[in-house]
């Protein structure tokens, strides 16, 4: 595969996994702010057939294509832009594995209100708020990497 092409996965494939981050974290949390258990339900069921789907593969092209790239171009991964976004790559990834079983267990507790009548407990709010906040070091994280890929400090 010549360096172009592989240069163009890594870059669709880090906008796509943005794009889907940025996306479901925006619809999760609508669906969230709403309250509607049944609306969460739903939602909830999108989000983590669209991280099945579309965030994990991206995540694997991401590090295959990276790791790639760096290889062909003969960079050593002691490289501080490099180290320092493979170091923010297992960051996010620190914070995106609790998520996804956060979403899970949202979905989860949003179907048994939906199915009982009850109203959302405790443990979902909890696990919003855990699901929040977690977000944040990876939106930052990601924001990060682009910067060093794009600026590729010294």
């Amino acid at each position: 595969m010549t360096y172009l092409w592989l240069k163009w996965i890594h870059i669709l494939s880090s906008t796509l996994l943005f794009g889907t981050g940025l996306g479901i974290a925006f619809f999760m949390w609508m669906a969230h702010r709403r309250g509607d258990a049944r609306l969460i339900a739903d939602t909830a069921r999108h989000v983590v057939i669209a991280d099945t789907v579309f965030t994990a593969p991206a995540v694997i092209v991401q590090l295959a294509t990276g790791l790639w790239l760096t290889r062909l171009l003969g960079l050593p991964l002691g490289l501080f832009w490099v180290k320092a976004a493979l170091l923010l790559f297992f960051v996010i990834g620190a914070c995106w594995l609790p998520v996804l079983w956060l979403q899970v267990r949202a979905r989860d507790l949003a179907r048994e209100c939906v199915a009982t009548g009850q109203p959302l407990p405790s443990s979902y709010h909890r696990a919003m708020r855990w699901w929040f906040w977690l977000g944040w070091p990876a939106f930052l994280s990601v924001i990060a990497i682009f910067w060093l890929m794009v600026t590729k400090p010294a």
